[in-house]
């Protein structure tokens, strides 16, 4: 039976695919400026008379000009070309010791804490392997190595796991109690109802993004405001589901700040086109640019999403990471349901995730998005795509839950739990501070303070001759600049242009995750390197 429907639908879905190929207007790219952060054209397939030669030199049946051009269209260079060489390096550093004039590689590129030496919370753990191995939970043994609290909290999940089997299906939502627990979490930040049937359990924030814009890009008609620069997420998905990035620049000069007359300017630039914007991308504390939006500054958004119908994707995954005590979190559901705005008023997708945070569990692949402002019908079709998938991972959605929910205070974990989170992210704030400071001395480059999030964002003003060598490479400015500093220190930054930027300006950005210990070897790395390539570019 289940082969029978499963290949039903395999046929319901290859005829919908048809009717919409022949029924969607071909468009090229020319028409839509903002589609610029596409890779080459796609050249023509191969014409029907080249298919009589030999089958000697026919072209394998999959190749760059057979695959589907929005593959080669999205691009994500934080795990770039970068990226790839530092591995290599890597690889050669293991077979070839002493072959580079650094004995490891620093990936400063993206924020994934726990590999770069962050411990991970006790209390999250102790749960999630209880939850993984019952069996254990009734050994005396169990007690004296598991706190009270963690022991509890594992029955508690158990219980609401059908059959008590972390490897089982769950609901393709989630598991409704942990559900339940995460919207009681949200309500108790913001201060206003949340419903857990308005949450979707995914596999991180990432999934999330994806599935949100299958729902709203019908064609490249179809446009999605996005920071610039921006976290090179929403280009990819948006490429490789037919869309159009529509950009609205952040203002460096005032700290990364996102202006509304801005956002007014490029939308009406965009109708101009003949596109019509469905959503505003809004990524709070900022990634790449580790600013923290000001609750004034919110409202403002708010209100213009509301007054021109847009959708409000707000990125909150970096909720946990602010630095500066003159700034906090609000999230855009609090802002807009203070404001009165309600299910009714606007449409709203908040997204959270447990890679971030001080947390950091990015291979646990856990998060979720809260879907408010969306009619019955339409969230019957986000359930739909979410069915797809079957349901996120077990392990992802208890972290979930956890993050949402912590040990409080009277918690045999209590004390502890505390320690390991303030530990961390007072940590980070050092760290990024050390950074800032480094990069603000470097002859050339300006970097903004890091509210937070896990990077800084600085721009630097190359030597007329770097930008020349770089144009003889073949390559950006910045990813020029990048590359040098790699195979010279063995640090990994990811070129501004891989994130979008203001022609004419370069940047790079690097996280503050390496350990503590580490950043001072990686400042004096970066300023003997940087000094070196000044002098050898200077005009």
């Amino acid at each position: 039976m289940r082969r029978f429907v499963i290949g039903r639908a395999r046929n319901l879905l290859e005829s919908s695919r048809q009717n919409y190929r022949f029924q969607r207007p071909l468009l090229s790219s020319s028409q839509f400026p903002y589609r610029f952060f596409s890779s080459n054209p796609v050249t023509d397939s191969p014409s029907s008379s080249s298919s009589s030669s030999s089958s000697s030199t026919m072209a394998p049946p999959v190749n760059l000009s057979t695959i589907n051009p929005k593959v080669l269209e999205c691009e994500y260079a934080v795990r770039g070309e970068i990226v790839v060489l530092a591995q290599k390096l890597q690889q050669e550093m293991q077979t070839k010791p002493g072959a580079h004039p650094f004995e490891e590689i620093l990936y400063c590129n993206i924020g994934n804490p726990q590999s770069l030496g962050q411990q991970s919370i006790t209390f999250f753990r102790e749960v999630l392997a209880l939850c993984d191995h019952p069996s254990i939970l009734d050994k005396s043994e169990t007690q004296g190595l598991f706190s009270a609290d963690s022991i509890e909290r594992a029955w508690q999940i158990l219980d609401q796991i059908p059959g008590r089997a972390t490897g089982a299906y769950s609901h393709s939502q989630g598991i409704k109690g942990l559900r339940d627990t995460i919207a009681a979490g949200i309500e108790a930040r913001d201060g206003f109802p949340a419903d857990p049937n308005d949450i979707f359990l995914t596999d991180g924030a990432s999934p999330a993004v994806h599935m949100m814009m299958q729902l709203l890009i019908r064609s490249e008609k179809d446009g999605i405001f996005c920071p610039i620069p921006q976290y090179p997420l929403y280009s990819a998905s948006i490429a490789l589901h037919g869309g159009t990035l529509v950009p609205y620049y952040l203002d460096e000069a005032t700290g990364w700040g996102l202006e509304v007359s801005e956002l007014k300017k490029q939308l009406e630039t965009a109708r101009s086109k003949g596109i019509t914007v469905r959503a505003l991308v809004v990524i709070n504390p900022g990634n790449p640019t580790g600013q923290v939006l000001a609750e004034e500054n919110q409202r403002a958004i708010v209100e213009f999403c509301k007054q021109e119908g847009l959708v409000l994707l707000a990125d909150e995954v970096y909720q946990e990471n602010i630095y500066v005590p003159e700034k906090k979190f609000h999230s855009f559901k609090k802002v807009s349901r203070s404001m009165g705005y309600g299910e009714k008023d606007i449409s709203l997708v908040s997204f959270q995730s447990v890679s971030k945070g001080y947390y950091g569990e990015c291979g646990k692949r856990g998060g979720y998005m809260e879907v408010t402002g969306f009619g019955a019908d339409v969230r019957e079709q986000i359930y739909k795509v979410a069915s797809v998938n079957l349901c996120s991972n077990i392990s992802g959605q208890i972290l979930a839950s956890l993050v949402m929910s912590p040990p409080k205070v009277g918690d045999e974990s209590y004390e502890s739990y505390r320690a390991e989170r303030d530990g961390i992210l007072s940590s980070l704030a050092r760290r990024a501070q050390t950074l800032e400071d480094a990069f603000n001395k470097l002859e050339g480059v300006t970097c903004n303070k890091a509210e937070g999030a896990m990077y800084l964002f600085p721009r630097i003003r190359l030597p007329e001759k770097a930008i020349k060598a770089a144009e003889a490479a073949k390559t950006a400015p910045d990813a020029f600049y990048c590359r040098r500093l790699l195979n010279a220190t063995g640090i990994v930054f990811v070129p501004g242009s891989g994130f979008g930027q203001v022609p004419g300006t370069w940047h790079f950005r690097c996280t503050i995750l390496p350990q503590e210990e580490k950043i001072p070897a990686i400042v004096t790395r970066l300023t003997d390197f940087h000094r070196s390539f000044m002098n050898e570019f200077r005009d």
